[in-house]
């Protein structure tokens, strides 16, 4: 496991942390996210996808369902990336961003970090 590029963006004064990891198993991608956990204590959220050979996964983190995990699984599908993790942590900076908002955020976020 490998961190590949980290990619800040701030959407209404959320702050959107992006991180693509190479990854290999499923515990890898475990091990990860708990370090992120522990790294970014002030994080309200942290969705994720990855992709290992046909083993995908995504995960809203609390999210509405599908605002978060499916735009950054959209991403690794569409630049057909494998053996990678996408997280992006979010920081919560007291404007909702509204169903759209998270779509968009989410998904710019993980586009930024996978180019």
């Amino acid at each position: 496991m490998k961190l590949i590029k980290k990619e800040e963006i701030i959407i209404k004064k959320s702050k959107f942390i992006g991180l693509m990891y190479e990854v290999n198993s499923e515990d890898e991608v475990k091990l990860i996210l708990t370090n992120l956990k522990k790294e970014y204590k002030k994080a309200r959220h942290i969705p994720y996808a990855y992709k290992i050979e046909m083993k995908v996964k995504k995960n809203d983190d609390k999210e509405p369902t599908n605002t978060a995990g499916g735009p950054i699984l959209n991403i690794i599908e569409r630049k057909q990336l494998n053996h990678v993790l996408i997280a992006v942590v979010r920081i919560f900076g007291g404007i909702k961003l509204g169903t759209g908002g998270l779509i968009r955020a989410y998904g710019e976020a993980a586009n930024k970090v996978s180019n």
